[in-house]
């Protein structure tokens, strides 16, 4: 018998464009270390992400103002920032310090080719 923990089972994006999408999230997710799971879903073995395309405007639905992954290593937000440099993505801020969030905090927030505001970040001294 599973003992299962309460937590997310999986997010759903709606995206404009799904194969634009789907190449910018899977050098995204291969570079923080989660698996592809199918075509248009990855996952790091708790939680699943996958994407559908939906013709619908921002201004249609609320939604988070962003969602922050979990870097295991200090040295994978760095790798994340080339990764995005090479994408041309829109880099909000980062690699920073921010240790006004708890000591150790590392982070870097930026925006996918939906404009949805991400954040990577690796975080020491916090328990989850």
């Amino acid at each position: 018998m599973h003992m299962w923990k309460p937590g997310i089972n999986h997010i759903e994006f709606w995206v404009s464009d799904l194969e634009k999408s789907l190449a910018f999230y899977s050098g995204f997710f291969e570079t923080i270390g989660w698996n592809r799971l199918n075509k248009t879903a990855f996952s790091t073995g708790t939680i699943e992400i996958y994407f559908k395309e939906a013709k619908v405007s921002r201004k249609d639905t609320a939604g988070p103002r962003h969602i922050c992954f979990q870097a295991v290593e200090r040295s994978i937000v760095d790798e994340v920032y080339l990764y995005l440099k090479k994408q041309n993505a829109e880099i909000i801020r980062g690699p920073i310090d921010a240790d006004n969030y708890s000591q150790g905090y590392y982070t870097i927030d930026f925006r996918d080719p939906d404009r949805y505001v991400l954040e990577v970040a690796y975080t020491p001294n916090m328990e989850m």
